[in-house]
């Protein structure tokens, strides 16, 4: 009689950062995605693009240069930085406020091996993502009223990746503080509509009296606007690192909110 005997593997452990954790929250992002790329994509281009033709045309027929540049090529690149805005933390808000709260989308991931820091570094990083992408469509517009383009643009995806991210993790942390949805109304316009109007989008932040420059330093936004526009126009070595440790310094404050606070609503 033959003997037979059953070997078991140890189970494999999971790293603190599974990518097919990452893999799988993403792939439920496409999916959806999907079915809803439309309505997105036309709110998060055509709104930063009436800003664009609003104030390029519009105080480009009373202020011809600013800055050295002209007017509409100051704007289209500084327009930039609020399609980002638009397209990361108004998602990273009310998408993972809803997902959390309504749908209770979080809780059925979290029978899964994902955990939440990974839930909220896979969605801050599509959110990301899409930003980059939705970022470029003022600099299309710019170009087709006189921009010239310049092999610089080419970053400014990433550019607009780095920025989406900061800003995605912030509506996410936004969303797991907030106590109803109605409460966005006084992220938006105590905090998000401060920074894109004091960012260097319409007017120089050199215009501003001394204490307001050295707050727009602090500004994430302003940081976007001048690597977009140094991509564009000519890159400042110095100045840009100090933009991009500014920007990354953002993304991992933000990522550290964002996970306490959602690991505080979804588990503690």
């Amino acid at each position: 009689m033959t003997t037979l005997t059953m070997q078991t593997q140890p189970a494999q452990s999971l790293r603190w950062f599974e990518p097919r954790c990452i893999a799988a929250v993403w792939t439920r992002e496409l999916a959806l995605y999907r079915q809803y790329w439309a309505s997105t994509t036309f709110a998060s281009i055509v709104e930063p693009t009436l800003y664009l033709l609003a104030f390029g045309f519009g105080f480009g027929s009373l202020v011809a240069v600013v800055a050295g540049y002209r007017y509409i090529d100051f704007v289209g690149t500084g327009v930039v930085a609020t399609a980002v805005l638009f397209s990361s933390a108004f998602a990273g808000m009310f998408v993972t406020f809803v997902r959390r709260t309504f749908q209770q989308t979080y809780a059925a991931v979290l029978a899964t091996p994902v955990d939440t820091h990974e839930i909220v570094t896979a969605e801050a990083s599509w959110h990301a993502t899409k930003a980059g992408v939705y970022g470029c469509a003022p600099l299309v517009v710019a170009m087709l009223f006189g921009l010239d383009p310049s092999w610089g643009m080419l970053l400014v995806p990433f550019i607009g990746f780095l920025t989406g991210l900061g800003f995605a993790l912030f509506g996410i942390w936004a969303s797991a503080i907030v106590p109803s949805i109605n409460s966005f109304d006084y992220v938006i316009s105590g905090v998000l509509t401060p920074l894109f109007l004091v960012a260097g989008t319409f007017f120089p932040v050199a215009e501003l009296p001394g204490w307001g420059a050295v707050l727009a330093q602090l500004n994430p936004l302003y940081h976007c606007v001048e690597l977009v526009r140094h991509a564009v126009f000519g890159f400042h070595a110095l100045a840009d690192l100090y933009h991009v440790a500014m920007l990354v310094g953002f993304a991992c404050v933000m990522w550290l909110l964002a996970t306490h606070y959602m690991t505080k609503r979804l588990i503690d």
